[in-house]
């Protein structure tokens, strides 16, 4: 049966790693049947929470009407979740950290987001693949939080220059998430 996927990338690089294996899951999940929303954070106008707590309180997610309000219904009737990212100063990026941020708004707004599956596509410059924890830790909490189900990780250290992920199997298992689904 087909499912909803959403996926939400953090960098800013469309020809890098992390999109590479980006690509490669959303070819993936299309070719098994599902139904899949990008939403590369990047290059959206998502700011910070204002920490107001009047979420869905305008039939929207956030009272401050941007981009994140795009994504929020898409979240709601996801099935599966997904987040793409490279390690950014031993983090995640700040545009898509202002989109998890704002998944807060499901929260104080009592909506039901129990049950999604979640995978977790990233990679890292150096070699120790522990750099990769500042990510990994912070969307496994979210998880755990949101009762969602952590089905899936691809972690890869050591590629930086573009197309550096050709000389790993980071794409092969990014399209392996596919199968979990």
């Amino acid at each position: 049966m087909p499912k909803n996927i959403v996926v939400i990338t953090g960098s800013p690089r469309k020809n890098g790693n992390s999109f590479a294996m980006t690509d490669a899951f959303i070819d993936a999940a299309k070719e098994k049947g599902h139904n899949v929303v990008r939403f590369d954070s990047a290059f959206k106008n998502v700011k910070g929470c204002m920490d107001c707590e009047t979420c869905f309180s305008t039939g929207k997610a956030c009272t401050y009407d941007d981009d994140f309000n795009l994504i929020a219904p898409e979240i709601l009737k996801s099935d599966v979740i997904v987040f793409t990212m490279p390690v950014y100063w031993y983090s995640m990026p700040g545009q898509i950290k202002n989109v998890i941020d704002r998944i807060f708004s499901f929260v104080v707004g009592e909506k039901n987001i129990e049950g999604k599956k979640c995978f977790l596509i990233t990679c890292c410059e150096e070699e120790d693949p522990t750099v990769i924890d500042g990510v990994r830790i912070p969307i496994e909490r979210m998880c755990k939080l949101n009762k969602w189900e952590m089905t899936g990780k691809v972690l890869i250290p050591g590629v930086l220059k573009i197309r550096d992920i050709d000389k790993t199997d980071g794409c092969e298992q990014a399209a392996s998430l596919a199968v979990k689904i």
